[in-house]
């Protein structure tokens, strides 16, 4: 199987099934001497794992990380640091329970990969999706904790749920803090009351809810990215494309700013350099421009359902198919960490690029 790395020079290779004994992943090109402790990296895949509340899947996984290479505590440093070579990073499963899939291991489920998967490969891990499974986003977060350190403090990545089930927050609400006090990561108090009531109806009647979730990376240097090939809103949405169960992504105003003229979107600037606004996301001619680089990105609903849907199964027959086991009423909730881990990866690497090409950590302003 092809495909399985993403990035340039900070390369991340994710390895694993949902029902194997583990899943983990290789990060290839951070500098030496970043400190790095498994604790460094613990504090995103608590945030991401499953279990935290009614309101995701219920499937008991401590995911705790293990450092196998990469990283060594050299006398000249206080701890731990990182060495230049590959990092290797392990994530064991603990809690995966094979026989709720047995029933459909030869059925096409409706809205996942099942039938693109076995039309490519010819082979298929029914166990949870097996590669497919969202399960996998848990090394991506690991390797986010990484990029992090590498981007230091002076750039923050934060994402927040802007919309459940088509209800959005109000934005003149937004809270940072109120992620923290709610399961939905909302920053709107008002909004996450009534997602809770929504998502409580959808699992009653057996159905499930998408999500837009938003991220924001503040402390991006004017500069990184490249104009043809190499931008960084492409590198950014194919990152976020990448996640399991993403339909959409936009950066800035994106689709609406079709809907804008030319003057509204052209983020008119004043010495400083100051922009009077950001309809184009802190990316232009595909480099940052020193502001904010924000996107959103829209999750579809979770397809494995309890109520019956129309499927086929390997030999071609006409059934019914109901999906059993633990899953996610709105995958998008535990996909905000995801999308913070994917976005620290890719400006990582952009910031690695920048550095390579320039000799320069920054623009010249």
């Amino acid at each position: 199987m092809s495909w399985n790395s993403f990035g340039h020079i900070f390369r991340v290779t994710t390895w694993g099934e949902s029902h194997g004994p583990a899943i983990g992943c290789v990060v290839d090109g951070c500098p030496p001497g970043v400190p790095l402790t498994e604790s460094d990296l613990q504090h995103w895949l608590d945030r991401r794992r499953p279990g935290t509340s009614r309101h995701v899947t219920q499937r008991r996984e401590p995911d705790t990380v293990r450092i196998l290479s990469g990283v060594f505590a050299d006398d000249r440093a206080d701890g731990p640091v990182t060495t230049g070579a590959p990092i290797s990073l392990s994530i064991d499963n603990v809690d995966s329970r094979s026989k709720d899939y047995t029933d459909i291991q030869k059925v096409y489920r409706p809205g996942h990969g099942d039938f693109a998967y076995d039309a490519k490969y010819g082979v298929r891990d029914h166990r949870g999706g097996g590669r497919s499974s969202a399960r996998e986003t848990a090394t991506r977060v690991a390797a986010g904790g990484i990029a992090r350190l590498v981007l230091g403090a002076g750039v923050t990545v934060r994402a927040a749920v802007v919309a459940i089930g088509g209800d959005s927050i109000n934005r003149d609400a937004w809270s940072w803090d109120e992620i923290e006090r709610n399961p939905f990561w909302c920053p709107d108090a008002a909004a996450a009351a009534r997602w809770e009531t929504a998502l409580d109806q959808a699992r009653k009647d057996g159905s499930s809810l998408g999500a837009v979730v938003e991220v924001t990376a503040e402390g991006v240097p004017a500069g990184w990215g490249a104009p043809v090939y190499g931008k960084l809103d492409g590198d950014l949405a194919a990152g976020l494309m990448s996640i399991n169960a993403v339909k959409g992504v936009e950066i800035g105003a994106g689709f609406a700013a079709a809907s804008m003229d030319g003057r509204t979107a052209a983020d008119e600037m004043r010495a400083g350099p100051t922009f009077l606004s950001n309809v184009n996301g802190g990316v232009l001619a595909g480099i940052s421009t020193g502001q904010p680089v924000v996107a959103r990105i829209a999750f579809k609903p979770t397809s494995s359902l309890p109520t019956p849907k129309q499927a086929i199964d390997r030999d071609g027959r006409e059934l019914e198919v109901t999906t059993t086991g633990r899953h996610d009423p709105c995958v998008g909730i535990r996909g905000a960490p995801v999308v913070e881990a994917m976005t620290a990866c890719v400006l990582a690497d952009h910031f690695l690029l920048h550095r390579g090409q320039t000799g320069r950590p920054s623009s010249a302003f």
